[in-house]
């Protein structure tokens, strides 16, 4: 069995950044933790929402980085001098990546009761119509 891709498909030209887009993001090795949430909030806005008990302000950071949305989360092994009987809650890190399409900007972040909250927009394009001339050769 072959593996189709977008150039196989006459009709779809210059979608080829799309295809390297899509392996990229199967390859971002995101895994389940932490868990989220993504929600259209308008027409042409959304929010991203990650569960990030433990973590503070400092311990998280947001970057765009070549039109991908990263989160990132790194807890302090704070353990030292303590004697746990039982230990649930594990100082841990995470990455989550989320591929922006074209004209999709970061707005806002906010933290609040253990859910960070990353809001995005996404530009409305003008229609254009565009009349191509033909002329004679």
């Amino acid at each position: 069995m072959s593996k189709l891709t977008l150039g196989s498909y006459p009709h779809l030209l210059g979608f080829e950044q799309l295809e390297r887009l899509l392996e990229r993001t199967a390859k971002s090795g995101n895994e389940g933790y932490p868990p989220f949430n993504i929600e259209q909030t308008s027409d042409h806005s959304y929010r991203i929402t990650l569960a990030v008990a433990g973590f503070s302000e400092a311990n998280l950071a947001i970057t765009v980085e070549d039109r991908q949305l990263v989160i990132r989360g790194r807890q302090q092994d704070d353990s030292e001098g303590r004697i746990y009987l039982h230990r649930g809650i594990a100082a841990r890190q995470f990455q989550r990546t989320f591929v922006l399409a074209e004209g999709v900007e970061v707005g806002e972040a906010v933290i609040e009761n253990g859910l960070l909250h990353v809001d995005l927009t996404r530009a409305v394009p003008e229609a254009v119509v565009k009349t191509i001339s033909i002329r004679k050769g």
